[in-house]
């Protein structure tokens, strides 16, 4: 393998879109860390097969909500990519760790909101702020939002005015960390099948329908279907794409 492999930090890497992600950018012949909240044995099966693609990988416990424990987590990363990687910094950093709360504007409580802004929005700010220590010039920042920030489904108002905030955000992490040759970009699916928000895209078949009947393409997304985006925007070929917010929906509410 070559000496320079970059590395990438993918955040909630052990499940869903984060582990298809973490493959997919694993194909593109780049290491990959993962995180993981409470699912150890998930993400060391991700490691396994991302090692079995031919590249080095390790995971890592975080709490993206928990902004106090970012400092040790760093510390964690040094050692793991002294360890294992022969290296003292990471190359890309894609924010995907969330949850889904569906509840209506009028029914969204404080506690729930409170919830959603420290994962959705403090953790991948702060976390982000203090990855840069440890990121390579030159990299790339990868945040992830949502459809839901372009059209609006009923339920979902705390949630898309979150990932709104993270897409104002990169706009400036691109501006301001542009002198390092950092990019930086949002990736907004659209409704993916997968256990997110307690699996409702993909076990309702009604929600299921409905959502295929307003996208153009015909049906709703899975998890394939976003991985190998964000690979490409850890890849040289992506070295132009900078500040953008790239819907990855099969045309939803056009």
């Amino acid at each position: 393998m070559a000496v320079n492999t970059k590395i990438a930090l993918v955040t909630g890497g052990s499940r869903g879109l984060g582990k298809n992600m973490a493959i997919a950018i694993a194909k593109k012949g780049i290491d990959v860390i993962i995180t993981y909240n409470s699912k150890k044995e998930e993400a060391d099966a991700v490691v396994k097969e991302i090692e079995s693609l031919g590249q080095k990988a390790a995971s890592l416990q975080l709490n993206v909500a928990e902004s106090g424990t970012f400092d040790g987590f760093f510390t964690n990363v040094s050692d793991v990519l002294q360890s294992i990687f022969k290296t003292n910094k990471f190359d890309f950093l894609v924010n995907n760790a969330g949850i889904g709360i569906h509840n209506s504007f009028v029914g969204t409580t404080e506690a729930e909101f409170d919830q959603l802004t420290n994962i959705q929005f403090k953790g991948p700010f702060f976390l982000t702020q203090k990855a840069l220590n440890v990121m390579n010039d030159g990299g790339g920042i990868v945040n992830i939002s949502t459809g839901l920030a372009r059209f609006s489904f009923p339920g979902y108002a705390a949630y898309a005015s979150m990932k709104g905030a993270i897409e104002t955000l990169t706009k400036y992490q691109a501006k301001e960390l542009g002198a390092r040759k950092i990019r930086a970009n949002v990736v907004a699916p659209g409704a993916i099948e997968t256990d997110f928000g307690g699996g409702v895209v993909r076990d309702n078949e009604q929600m299921n329908q409905q959502i295929a009947s307003v996208t153009a393409l015909g049906r709703v997304g899975l998890p394939d279907d976003i991985g190998s985006v964000v690979a490409f925007l850890c890849t040289e070929e992506a070295r132009w794409v900078n500040a953008q917010r790239i819907e990855v929906s099969g045309g939803m509410m056009l």
